[in-house]
Protein backbone atom coordinates (compact mmCIF):
# COMPACT_ATOMS: atom_id res chain seq x y z
CA UNK A 1 0.00 0.00 0.00
CA UNK A 2 1.29 3.50 -0.79
CA UNK A 3 2.56 4.95 2.46
CA UNK A 4 4.67 7.98 1.64
CA UNK A 5 5.17 10.77 -0.87
CA UNK A 6 8.37 12.62 0.01
CA UNK A 7 7.84 16.36 -0.38
CA UNK A 8 11.61 16.75 -0.08
CA UNK A 9 12.41 14.44 -3.01
CA UNK A 10 9.35 14.94 -5.24
CA UNK A 11 9.99 16.98 -8.39
CA UNK A 12 6.31 17.45 -9.27
CA UNK A 13 6.46 15.51 -12.54
CA UNK A 14 3.00 13.96 -11.98
CA UNK A 15 4.23 10.57 -13.19
CA UNK A 16 2.70 8.76 -10.19
CA UNK A 17 -0.65 10.41 -10.91
CA UNK A 18 -0.45 9.35 -14.57
CA UNK A 19 0.55 5.71 -14.04
CA UNK A 20 -1.66 4.80 -11.08
CA UNK A 21 -4.28 2.38 -12.44
CA UNK A 22 -6.71 3.07 -9.58
CA UNK A 23 -6.42 6.87 -9.42
CA UNK A 24 -5.06 7.00 -5.87
CA UNK A 25 -3.34 10.39 -6.25
CA UNK A 26 -4.50 13.96 -6.71
CA UNK A 27 -2.19 16.87 -7.41
CA UNK A 28 -1.94 19.70 -4.94
CA UNK A 29 -1.68 22.42 -7.57
CA UNK A 30 -0.48 24.97 -5.01
CA UNK A 31 2.47 22.90 -3.81
CA UNK A 32 2.80 21.03 -7.14
CA UNK A 33 3.02 17.75 -5.24
CA UNK A 34 0.94 14.58 -5.46
CA UNK A 35 -1.16 13.70 -2.45
CA UNK A 36 -2.55 10.31 -1.52
CA UNK A 37 -6.24 11.06 -1.97
CA UNK A 38 -7.78 7.59 -2.13
CA UNK A 39 -5.57 5.28 -0.07
CA UNK A 40 -8.28 2.61 0.09
CA UNK A 41 -8.05 2.25 -3.71
CA UNK A 42 -4.33 1.39 -3.68
CA UNK A 43 -3.76 -2.11 -5.05
CA UNK A 44 -0.05 -2.26 -4.07
CA UNK A 45 0.97 -2.63 -7.71
CA UNK A 46 4.17 -0.56 -7.21
CA UNK A 47 3.63 1.29 -10.53
CA UNK A 48 3.92 4.71 -8.90
CA UNK A 49 7.15 3.81 -7.11
CA UNK A 50 8.61 2.14 -10.20
CA UNK A 51 7.97 5.15 -12.44
CA UNK A 52 8.98 7.87 -9.96
CA UNK A 53 12.23 9.33 -11.35
CA UNK A 54 13.08 10.96 -8.00
CA UNK A 55 12.54 7.90 -5.77
CA UNK A 56 10.08 9.98 -3.77
CA UNK A 57 7.53 7.26 -3.08
CA UNK A 58 7.33 4.33 -0.75
CA UNK A 59 4.89 1.48 -1.30
CA UNK A 60 4.82 -1.02 1.54
CA UNK A 61 4.45 -4.61 0.35
CA UNK A 62 1.53 -5.27 2.69
CA UNK A 63 -1.60 -4.62 0.63
CA UNK A 64 -4.14 -4.68 3.45
CA UNK A 65 -2.24 -3.22 6.40
CA UNK A 66 -0.95 0.31 6.96
CA UNK A 67 2.61 0.54 8.24
CA UNK A 68 4.40 3.43 9.87
CA UNK A 69 6.54 5.10 7.22
CA UNK A 70 9.29 7.28 8.68
CA UNK A 71 10.89 9.09 5.74
CA UNK A 72 14.26 9.57 7.43
CA UNK A 73 14.50 5.88 8.33
CA UNK A 74 13.40 4.79 4.84
CA UNK A 75 15.92 7.11 3.18
CA UNK A 76 18.80 6.09 5.46
CA UNK A 77 18.13 2.40 4.87
CA UNK A 78 17.88 2.85 1.10
CA UNK A 79 14.30 1.61 1.14
CA UNK A 80 12.70 4.82 -0.13
CA UNK A 81 12.18 4.26 -3.83
CA UNK A 82 13.97 0.90 -3.72
CA UNK A 83 11.53 -0.83 -6.07
CA UNK A 84 13.10 0.92 -9.08
CA UNK A 85 16.47 -0.51 -8.13
CA UNK A 86 15.03 -3.96 -7.48
CA UNK A 87 13.49 -4.17 -10.94
CA UNK A 88 16.60 -2.71 -12.60
CA UNK A 89 15.13 0.67 -13.56
CA UNK A 90 17.56 2.86 -11.62
CA UNK A 91 20.85 4.15 -12.95
CA UNK A 92 23.74 1.83 -12.30
CA UNK A 93 21.60 -1.25 -11.67
CA UNK A 94 23.75 -4.38 -11.95
CA UNK A 95 20.92 -6.53 -13.22
CA UNK A 96 17.17 -6.67 -13.38
CA UNK A 97 14.92 -8.79 -11.21
CA UNK A 98 13.94 -10.74 -14.31
CA UNK A 99 17.57 -11.61 -15.03
CA UNK A 100 18.20 -12.70 -11.44
CA UNK A 101 14.96 -14.59 -10.87
CA UNK A 102 13.89 -16.10 -14.20
CA UNK A 103 17.17 -17.06 -15.91
CA UNK A 104 17.47 -20.36 -14.00
CA UNK A 105 13.89 -21.20 -14.97
CA UNK A 106 14.53 -20.57 -18.65
CA UNK A 107 17.82 -22.44 -18.58
CA UNK A 108 16.08 -25.42 -16.99
CA UNK A 109 13.16 -25.21 -19.42
CA UNK A 110 15.51 -24.97 -22.43
CA UNK A 111 17.54 -27.97 -21.24
CA UNK A 112 14.39 -30.08 -20.78
CA UNK A 113 13.12 -29.05 -24.21
CA UNK A 114 16.37 -30.16 -25.86
CA UNK A 115 16.08 -33.60 -24.26
CA UNK A 116 12.59 -34.27 -25.63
Amino acid sequence: MIELVSAERCIGCKMCVKVCPTNVFDMDETAMLPVIARLEDCQTCFMCEAYCPADALYVAPQAEVRVAADEAVLAASGTLGSWRKEIGWSKGADSTMAERDTTPFFETFTERYRQV
